[in-house]
């Protein structure tokens, strides 16, 4: 269960003294046991699905965060929330390449019977493609979407 690998994880990361994965790894725990309270789940907990989700909510905080100190001209920081980013995705599925993302995107066009897709159909495709690739990240499969209705 990925709970269990979190926490053995970071039994390893204070043991190691590598403050930084503690730092992030604490962060994470917290972030699922928030969630567990919000979705009154505490006593059986969350399954490896919902953990995952709430692990792209922090990846996507970070990349957000990134972004943000880039524009600013703060690089140090922008490094260590790249860090911690990539501390987080080694928790997550590998995310299909734009080939990938655009193959299922043709699949899903065929399957909805779209030959001249218009921005209108934009939600309908972007629906069909999460579900045909649930690992996808949004953004990416959106500006992917955007560009074929262009």
């Amino acid at each position: 269960m990925l709970k269990d690998k979190i926490g053995a994880d970071l039994k390893s990361a204070m043991l190691a003294r590598d403050t930084e994965t503690v730092e992030v790894l604490k962060g994470l725990k917290s972030a699922v046991m928030y969630e567990e309270v919000a979705q009154k789940k505490r006593d059986e907990g969350l399954n490896d699905d919902e953990i995952l989700a709430v692990f792209k909510k922090e990846s996507k905080k970070r990349q957000d965060s990134i972004t943000l100190y880039r524009q600013g001209g703060n690089e140090k920081q922008a490094q260590k929330e790249q860090s911690e980013k990539d501390i987080i995705d080694s928790y997550l599925p590998d995310q299909p390449t734009q080939e990938e993302i655009s193959k299922v995107i043709d699949n899903v066009m065929i399957e909805l019977g779209l030959d001249n897709p218009t921005p209108q159909d934009m939600g309908q495709i972007m629906g069909a493609v999460k579900k045909a690739s649930p690992n996808a990240d949004g953004s990416i499969v959106a500006s992917a979407v955007k560009k074929l209705l262009s």
